[in-house]
């Protein structure tokens, strides 16, 4: 547990923990009341509204955790209420204050679009698009991360029809495909890239996001032939799998001489394509003006 980060939010800071075990980063509660209610005595703001909580039966308050944080005042470890993003949130839509309002209308919003993608789940893939080309990736690589994400849900049904439990069971299943094909598990994949909570696919390039893909169809194709009736036997699926693309990845390097997976992650990814545009715009520019 990392328990020295600080967050700014309008230059205060937020005191924050990331659990690399959970994957899911901690806030300081009292840090965020103090940003939102400009209250003098944020403490007792938060005691007093967390008690209301508990009365109303709010489970996201009962179960939140206390890790040990610096104090502002003395540089002090002390036992600090900590929400992660989901209680967090929940605690900010019971702060009545203008600053809290913005949090309060994201979520509005989020849940109309859950309700009209359940309706119509087509509108799901239409936002997903959108949200890929606002972040700068290109269009190849989204037409691939696309695909992957139907790859994807392919192997997650037939590990549904072959009794795989959702959730750790995935997980590990997961794990034993990357392993197989790239030589690393997720968690160590996403430590070279720098990621923490963000997904490990968004950060791949178009090489690693298509190796990935015939690992996880390589899986499902031979877990339909093989028929998996343990778990165990799902663990060996999987690793069969992945040495599928695993074995794709050494001749492919053998060719070109170069490591396919890199540490670049998404930001350093689209840093690289912009600059290729910019590249082309600028040609084009001197192009005219020599024209001229």
């Amino acid at each position: 547990m990392d328990n020295d980060k600080l967050q700014l939010f309008e230059n205060k800071q937020i005191r924050t923990a990331w659990d690399e075990e959970a994957e899911e980063w901690y806030f300081s509660i009292v840090d965020v009341v103090a940003v939102l209610t400009d209250s003098p005595n944020p403490n007792n703001y938060w005691k007093v509204l967390k008690k209301r909580l508990k009365d109303e039966g709010n489970q996201s308050v009962t179960s939140c955790n206390q890790l040990k944080l610096k104090s502002h005042k003395d540089g002090k470890r002390y036992l600090t209420d900590v929400a992660n993003t989901e209680q967090l949130l929940r605690i900010i839509q019971s702060i009545p204050s203008p600053k809290a309002e913005p949090f309060k209308l994201w979520l509005a919003e989020v849940g109309r679009e859950r309700i009209e993608e359940t309706i119509d789940p087509e509108q799901a893939i239409d936002r997903a698009l959108a949200t890929y080309v606002k972040k700068g990736y290109s269009r190849e690589w989204i037409n691939q991360r696309l695909q992957a994400i139907q790859v994807r849900k392919e192997l997650t049904d037939e590990w549904q029809d072959r009794g795989v439990q959702q959730g750790v069971e995935y997980a590990i299943l997961t794990d034993e495909i990357t392993r197989a094909w790239s030589g690393m598990t997720t968690r160590q994949y996403k430590k070279l890239k720098g990621l923490k909570k963000e997904n490990l696919r968004d950060n791949m390039t178009t090489t690693e996001i298509i190796l990935n893909m015939l690992a996880e169809t390589s899986t499902k194709d031979i877990s339909k032939e093989a028929k998996p009736e343990t778990f165990e036997e799902n663990i060996e699926v999987a690793r069969r799998g992945g040495s599928v693309a695993g074995i794709a990845k050494k001749a492919l390097e053998a060719e070109t001489g170069k490591p396919v997976i890199t540490s670049q992650n998404a930001a350093q990814l689209n840093a690289v394509v912009t600059g290729m545009i910019e590249g082309v715009v600028d040609a084009e520019k001197k192009k005219d003006e020599t024209d001229e």
